[in-house]
């Protein structure tokens, strides 16, 4: 890309929205998926799909032109929510790692206990 070039001049005007799509974006994430989404990602996407569209834009303000992008950003948004609750992505049937690792290390601890004989036991074995 030439320095000047509308390319450029098409990313310059968009990386000025990118801290207004920022907010937004970070006001509308479902809060249950703010651990696992982060805004800046969804912005970039967002930004990425206006560049690619752009041609596409009809508007003649900065009005609809913010607007034009807050439209791509709830539809990323959406798409990015909906992904997340198919099947094993549901973040409702997440688990925090402390719990597995307490249910796992309670198993081990068991099983031990149950495989561990006394030294009489061991004895009575060998005869």
């Amino acid at each position: 890309m030439e320095p000047g070039s509308a390319a450029d001049r098409r990313g310059e005007v968009l990386d000025r929205y990118r801290p207004y799509l920022r907010l937004l974006a970070q006001t509308r994430l479902d809060p249950a998926l703010r651990g696992k989404l982060d805004a800046s990602d969804a912005v970039q996407e967002t930004l990425l799909q206006a560049y690619q569209a752009w041609d596409q834009y009809r508007g003649n303000s900065d009005e609809e032109f913010a607007g034009w992008l807050r439209a791509i950003l709830a539809r990323t948004l959406l798409h990015l929510v909906r992904d997340f609750r198919r099947g094993k992505r549901d973040v409702r049937l997440e688990q925090p790692m402390q719990a597995a690792l307490d249910r796992s290390s309670a198993g081990l601890e068991k099983w031990l206990a149950i495989e561990q004989s006394s030294p009489s036991q061991h004895v009575m074995r060998a005869e």
